[in-house]
């Protein structure tokens, strides 16, 4: 539990000193105007940023024995109480939306007990975007779950449809009205994929890792199956993604049935896949494994949300390196600008329906690395809006620098550093970048 001088600190002046000072307003790079009403912002999640979400399976998960996790949640941002100064990070940096997710294991943290003070705290923020001319953007579930519900096999429980539906009628029937758009599921198309698009030699041993941990946890409940929101080991991934498509088309008639004018869509991870040489077997084959069935789905919804951070090249044999040189992220991957305006090209051949960019960004501490990126993945992406693909809003990943799952806090994708000690938040000059460009509504 925070005690009050971290509380009161917290909210009197730790990263508020950062966020009241507005950053420089700049001028854009260039004369590429973006529609009106165009969305600019910020993502963060839950579990990522709030901290203490004792009664989620991630939380479970991090402790089992021989848990591949890097480090434990903890405190995280400590953005439960401090998500007024996230509301003014944004506002401050010139952008008009902010992207968050509700945390299903507070709301109901006992199978069938919903908790209104919970709900209570997102209606809080969500009135607080307004407040701040910010539009709210919620996505209903981003990976981590109730602990109950890990406990049920998760997402492989054939109940798991009509629960997670449940949740969304209870959250949307208390939110809906303040919510301008919304998501049901975050990246719900690589549940059981992961291990063919991670690097063999990550997926060699967080495969095991991950079944070890959760047989460690089945095992000290005494349940046959303890599954996580974030899984990389699934007992069968074809059941899953089924009830998972299940559980999105659920999740969206709930939340439509409580308000039907709210655009409700789901939110996709998607990798700029392109073929080498004129065999494009190899690149149809994963784009048909991994996106369209989503794709399809995602045609009775009135967005598709789009996460993007790299590209993958793809010759007859398998996945080819990239050409040297360039920035690379944290990991030695290429970071390739333009790989946001191929997967939303892609993205809206078979969906469809307008793309909102709900996460783009990359992981390094070299700021100057999203310096480069953010101006020119817009150039690219404002091209193929030129071209006449919707496009209604981009969303940068993150807000800050936040829990990054399995990796822990080594990960640095935020246009704000925060010190896990303090709490304070602290713009990184991309920050203003990403802000000029917000504030001209062009590139």
């Amino acid at each position: 539990m925070l005690n009050r001088r971290q509380i009161g600190l917290g909210l009197a002046g730790l990263g508020v000193a950062a966020a009241a000072r507005a950053l420089p307003a700049g001028a854009a790079a260039g004369t590429r105007k973006f529609p009106e009403g165009f969305l600019w912002g910020a993502s963060t999640a839950a579990y990522q940023v709030e901290g203490n979400n004792i009664n989620s399976d991630i939380w479970t998960a991090e402790r089992a024995p021989g848990s591949p996790y890097a480090d434990v949640a903890g405190d995280a941002a400590n953005s439960f109480m401090l998500w007024p100064v996230d509301l003014d990070l944004v506002k401050n940096t010139g952008l008009s939306a902010y992207r968050f997710s509700l945390e299903w294991a507070r709301i109901e943290p006992r199978q069938g007990e919903f908790s209104i003070a919970m709900l209570d705290h997102y209606k809080r923020i969500i009135e607080g975007c307004h407040t701040r001319g910010l539009k709210p953007v919620v996505t209903f579930n981003h990976f981590s779950n109730p602990l109950w519900f890990a406990l049920a096999g998760g997402w492989h429980n054939p109940e798991a449809p009509d629960l997670f539906a449940r949740f969304c009628a209870k959250a949307a029937a208390h939110l809906g009205d303040g919510i301008a758009y919304a998501a049901t599921l975050n990246e719900p198309n690589h549940a059981g994929h992961l291990p063919a698009i991670l690097p063999p030699s990550v997926s060699s041993w967080l495969l095991p890792a991950d079944k070890a941990a959760c047989e460690a946890v089945a095992k000290r409940f005494g349940v046959p199956l303890f599954l996580a929101g974030n899984n990389v080991w699934y007992p069968d991934p074809v059941v899953v993604q089924a009830h998972l498509l299940k559980g999105h088309a659920q999740g969206r008639q709930a939340i439509k049935a409580e308000r039907s004018s709210l655009p409700v869509g789901v939110t996709l991870a998607m990798i700029d896949d392109q073929a080498v040489g004129s065999d494009t077997r190899m690149r149809d084959n994963m784009r048909e494994k991994l996106y369209v069935p989503w794709l399809r789905a995602a045609q009775q919804d009135d967005f598709v949300g789009v996460q993007n951070y790299e590209r993958a090249l793809w010759d007859a044999k398998g996945r080819v390196a990239p050409p040297p040189g360039g920035d690379r992220n944290m990991g030695g991957a290429e970071v390739y600008p333009a790989s946001l305006a191929g997967v939303v090209r892609y993205a809206h051949s078979i969906a469809k329906v307008p793309v909102i960019v709900t996460e783009h960004g990359v992981n390094s501490p070299d700021d100057g690395v999203r310096q480069r990126l953010i101006p020119a993945a817009l150039t690219e992406l404002h091209k193929a809006m030129a071209d006449g693909v919707p496009v209604k809003g981009y969303f940068h990943w993150s807000l800050i620098d936040n829990f990054e799952w399995g990796f822990g806090y080594k990960p640095q994708y935020g246009l704000h550093s925060l010190d896990r000690q303090t709490f304070a938040r602290t713009p990184k000059p991309s920050a203003a970048v990403l802000g000029a460009i917000a504030r001209a509504n062009a590139c």
